[in-house]
């Protein structure tokens, strides 16, 4: 098996700067916890529609700042929300201020299917295009920003959805060849642009026997590539119960059972006194423990 990694996962929302400033740097000083991420949206998404929400590139620059351990990102940046090739520049800042900790996490943008997701972008006078438009647009997004990150003179690139003219990322980012790339969804079209561009996959929220086939699924269109599945990290969000730890050990156990070792340990706010250990003690080495014995039998 990988190396089997865990990090948690801070949402934006309902919370006060100082509170998420105190979980990450708690975190960046507990060794068990290995990165660290924030989500992407614009307005709340659950509580209070009209409670507090920080936009995310911005709070996590600010974060990247204030530690200097843990790896960290966004799970996952909207690709609808910023062009690609301002998002490549923001990306790149973050890496430097970061010294290179960058995980670039991406997906195709929330569903027309989902309101509390949709109302912000007409709130903020976004485009809304049709889900399949949006993969094929992150598509071509990853390849952009892959070429703005590595690419040393200017280029023009003439897309269906993205068109640049002289084109040029300076400075690159401090991780060569450049920041790993981490790409969020279940449908086969979004694993199609996995299997593509992503170093890592992610995937929350199902059934573990969906999970499992998804992973497959994603193993089938990377050999029809030529690409070697394993070269892709399986990442996993499980919600942490405060009240029941033991039942987020046991969803954890699960999807490492499924050969999923990138696990992201949803926290929710208010967050307990001094969060960051007891995840460690309470999830993440009793998780660590449990598949060391498995992999010894």
């Amino acid at each position: 098996m990988a190396h089997l990694s865990f990090g948690i996962a801070t949402a934006p929302q309902q919370v006060d700067y100082a509170d998420l400033l105190g979980v990450w740097r708690e975190a960046d000083a507990v060794s068990e916890i290995e990165h660290a991420w924030l989500f992407d949206h614009l307005m709340p998404i659950a509580g209070d529609r009209l409670g507090p929400i920080f936009e995310g590139w911005t709070l996590l620059s600010a974060l990247a700042a204030q530690t200097s351990r843990v790896r960290l990102g966004l799970l996952v940046t909207s690709n609808r929300f910023r062009p690609p090739a301002v998002l490549a520049k923001i990306a790149t800042t973050v890496d430097v201020v970061s010294d290179g900790r960058l995980d670039f996490g991406i997906g195709a943008g929330s569903r027309t299917s989902v309101p509390e997701a949709r109302r912000e972008y007409d709130a903020h006078g976004l485009p809304y295009v049709d889900f399949a438009d949006s993969v094929d647009a992150l598509a071509e997004a990853c390849v952009v920003i892959k070429r703005l990150w590595t690419e040393s003179e200017p280029f023009d690139f003439d897309g269906r959805h993205v068109r640049l003219a002289g084109a040029f990322g300076n400075p690159k980012p401090v991780q060569r060849p450049r920041p790993p790339i981490l790409i969020a969804g279940r449908t086969a079209r979004v694993l199609r642009v996995v299997a593509e561009h992503a170093d890592a996959w992610n995937i929350a929220g199902v059934q573990i026997d969906d999970v499992v086939a998804r992973s497959a699924l994603l193993d089938r269109y990377c050999t029809e590539i030529g690409r070697d599945p394993a070269s892709i990290v399986r990442s996993f969000y499980v919600r942490v119960s405060y009240d029941d730890p033991s039942a987020t050990r046991d969803a954890v156990g699960a999807v490492v059972e499924a050969n999923f070792t990138h696990i992201v340990l949803g926290l929710g706010a208010p967050y307990p006194d001094a969060v960051a250990r007891w995840v460690a003690d309470e999830i993440i080495t009793p998780s660590l423990l449990l598949a060391a014995r498995s992999r010894s039998h």
